[in-house]
């Protein structure tokens, strides 16, 4: 019987926070389609998520498409197929590495600060300021992060596009002699738009999953300075995890 309780807790326990997390991301979806969006602190997110963010996202991207091409070559030169490294390392980056990492990027950069930021207002009662004196925190606090965060993610995964192709052109090339006109001519010939298009997709996706636990996560924050810690370490934990299994979904899909 208490094999049976313990994990009926656990899922309805997980039923009541997935439900809790759909209920604020259309909230705040719903804030933004209708155009009541805090300027100021929208702009604030736009440069924090999107701006700040671009250094890291250059660097690991730049990594990845390196070690994509290292290994698609050892695999592709038993074929005799060294050629094909372009394509394959930018349909990766396309459809699979760059949102992903991307996404895990601003889970470790951006959502934990996220639940962090806003758990701290939480336990400070600063949100229940908020609702004395009629100001919405939802749509003062939650509405621009998340929207944010849906609207750079697919920047951000172009940008890690660019940079990631440059990381595989110069292993491809200078590194292990790949042709390079081929190199080029096989990324251009079998790429399709619809290669990228997935991708951003994605990005736009994860953004809503992420930016949205992050925020639920903090405005549930309690126990404390504590209890901030617990929960930028949940926000982090579950974000990553949701972020895999919704690429396993969108992938089912898309592809």
């Amino acid at each position: 019987m208490f094999i049976f309780t313990y994990f009926g807790s656990l899922i309805v326990n997980f039923i009541d926070q997935l439900g809790g997390i759909v209920i604020l991301a259309a909230k705040a979806l719903s804030n933004a389609i209708r155009g009541s969006l805090r300027l100021k602190q929208t702009i604030d997110q736009f440069y924090t998520i999107g701006v700040t963010s671009s250094f890291i996202v250059i660097l690991t991207s730049l990594f990845i498409g390196m070690v994509e091409a290292l290994q698609v070559y050892h695999g592709f030169q038993k074929f005799g197929a060294e050629n094909m490294i372009g394509y394959t390392v930018a349909v990766s980056l396309g459809r699979e590495l760059s949102p992903v990492f991307t996404a895990l990027m601003i889970v470790a950069r951006n959502v934990s600060a996220m639940s962090a930021e806003i758990g701290t207002m939480k336990i400070t009662e600063q949100i229940d300021a908020m609702e004395v004196m009629a100001v919405d925190p939802i749509n003062y606090i939650v509405t621009p992060r998340i929207t944010a965060t849906v609207v750079m993610l697919p920047f951000l995964v172009a940008l890690s596009n660019v940079v990631g192709n440059i990381g595989g052109y110069i292993v491809g090339v200078f590194v292990l002699k790949v042709n390079s006109v081929a190199y080029i001519d096989n990324i251009r010939q079998y790429l399709g738009m619809s290669d990228l298009t997935y991708g951003f997709i994605k990005a736009a996706v994860f953004g809503l999953i992420i930016s949205s636990i992050g925020c639920y996560i903090g405005l549930n924050t309690t126990k404390g300075a504590k209890g901030v810690g617990l929960s930028t370490t949940r926000a982090v934990v579950i974000s990553s995890v949701a972020i895999l299994v919704a690429d396993y979904i969108l992938s089912a899909f898309l592809f």
